[in-house]
């Protein structure tokens, strides 16, 4: 749909650039998922490899440490991450800061399209130690707690960072993403539920998804300038 003097409205780009991401980095995760189940763990070894360090984690398994595992999955699992995506986008929504809000919720809503189309085509099996939690055994790649906590956590702190320019206050920001995403990470592979190389997929397709949602936001940005300043134009010569 064409806006103001041919222009295409902002919303229009903005889905455009968004979908376009999507379709690639979906491709590229299922062709990283279909590299890792077919040549590097069957034909170089890594396999093996990728399991002994699930194997470990397993034999050191302690109740404080699964307690601080659980947590870990908790807080990037599809109750919370949807709550702290949408609470966000509201709060941002009353301060018609629409660009900021669709950024927070389809960054999560990219991220999660491109897991599910991703564990639609390759089907990998999960470490082979007594897992913590029952879901299929066969969509071990890619990590998408450890995506999505990456799409959330990492895209908040973007968003933090980018408004305010202090070094410390960034520094600390970052800081604590990078350790809410490590804890996640760590997590998943602590409760048998991702090989090391799934957590690796799942970093892939979290900034993946977060660069799609940027260059969305800022192409949308640059198509409202476009027409305010045709409006501008238009208006100085009437």
């Amino acid at each position: 749909m064409a806006g103001s003097f041919g222009r295409p409205h902002p919303v229009v780009v903005f889905v455009l650039a968004m979908f376009v991401g999507l379709a690639a980095i979906a491709l590229l995760s299922i062709g990283l998922g279909l590299f890792v189940t077919k040549v590097l763990e069957p034909a170089w070894g890594i396999g093996s490899a990728d399991e002994r360090v699930n194997v470990w984690l397993a034999m050191h398994r302690t109740s404080s440490r699964t307690h601080a595992s659980l947590l870990g999955s908790i807080i990037a699992g599809g109750i919370v991450l949807p709550i702290v995506a949408g609470s966000i986008a509201l709060v941002c929504a009353v301060l018609r800061q629409w660009r900021i809000a669709a950024f927070v919720v389809f960054a999560l809503g990219v991220e999660s399209a491109t897991y599910r189309a991703t564990t639609l085509v390759v089907h990998s099996h999960r470490p082979h130690v007594v897992r913590l939690e029952h879901l299929p055994v066969n969509a071990s790649y890619p990590s998408g707690h450890t995506a999505a906590s990456i799409a959330v956590y990492g895209g908040l702190a973007l968003l933090l960072t980018s408004r305010f320019t202090s070094g410390v206050f960034r520094a600390f920001v970052w800081g604590i993403a990078l350790a809410m995403v490590t804890l996640v990470a760590s997590a998943r592979m602590y409760r048998g539920m991702h090989h090391p190389l799934d957590v690796a997929g799942g970093v892939v397709v979290g900034i993946a998804a977060l660069v799609v949602l940027v260059f969305a936001c800022r192409a949308a940005g640059a198509a409202a300038h476009s027409r305010d300043d045709a409006r501008a134009s238009v208006g100085g010569r009437v």
